[in-house]
């Protein structure tokens, strides 16, 4: 039986978060079960006459936090001849993301398992979707209009507010009425009424609790 090609898309290994990082432990599970795993970052990827490629290199991992991953030459592959490609691409969730995804399109329909689906990808922003499940949620407002943000405010009285593309804790403000930072904060995040940002009403229970990551495989 062949060894399972695996190939990771992923923002530069060396910077991650060793203690926290969800890939690195995919990538140590998957190395376990004896696959053989290449590495990618974003600016490795190409398209040539319809044809998705991808300047890979050997990858080792270990559960060492003093050096947890070893790399190989490159080389190019044609990425549809690798069984499996995991997109963990970090965001923001820009044109360049967009791009991405289509080369990985190609990738799938010659023959490679893209986890996510890059349709997928496209489609759900980890933010926006919310939407679809508002009963799982707290009161949410998405909106470029800084007057509905500062009534969504008097509404609720505390805030947490955030650009849709962004992700670990970066550029998140938390508001509370009357605060002097409020136009600004606003002005920011939506660039004077010219781009969506996110406001929700500010659960307590975050500072004690934290949050809970679920990753979901195969429905489990």
């Amino acid at each position: 039986m062949s060894t399972v090609r695996l190939g990771v898309i992923m923002d530069p290994i060396h910077a991650i978060h060793y203690a926290k990082d969800s890939t690195l432990a995919m990538l140590l599970a998957a190395q376990a079960r004896g696959w053989s795993l290449v590495y990618l970052e974003q600016r490795d990827l190409w398209l040539r006459d319809g044809v998705a490629w991808g300047r890979t290199r050997p990858l080792r991992v270990k559960a060492d936090p003093a050096g947890w991953f070893e790399l190989g030459e490159s080389a190019a592959t044609p990425l549809g001849r690798l069984d499996c490609i995991l997109m963990r691409k970090d965001p923001p969730f820009d044109t360049e993301y967009i791009y991405t995804t289509y080369i990985l399109e190609r990738a799938e329909l010659a023959g490679a398992r893209v986890v996510n689906r890059p349709r997928g990808l496209r489609d759900m922003n980890e933010k926006v979707y919310t939407a679809w499940f508002p009963e799982c949620c707290a009161p949410t407002l998405i909106t470029r209009d800084m007057a509905d943000m500062a009534a969504f405010l008097r509404e609720h009285g505390k805030i947490v507010c955030k650009p849709l593309h962004g992700m670990g804790g970066r550029s998140i403000f938390v508001l509370e009425q009357h605060d002097k930072n409020m136009g600004v904060v606003f002005e920011t995040l939506t660039d004077y009424g010219q781009r969506f940002a996110i406001v929700q009403r500010y659960l307590p229970e975050i500072a004690t609790d934290g949050d809970t990551r679920v990753l979901l495989i195969d429905g489990r």
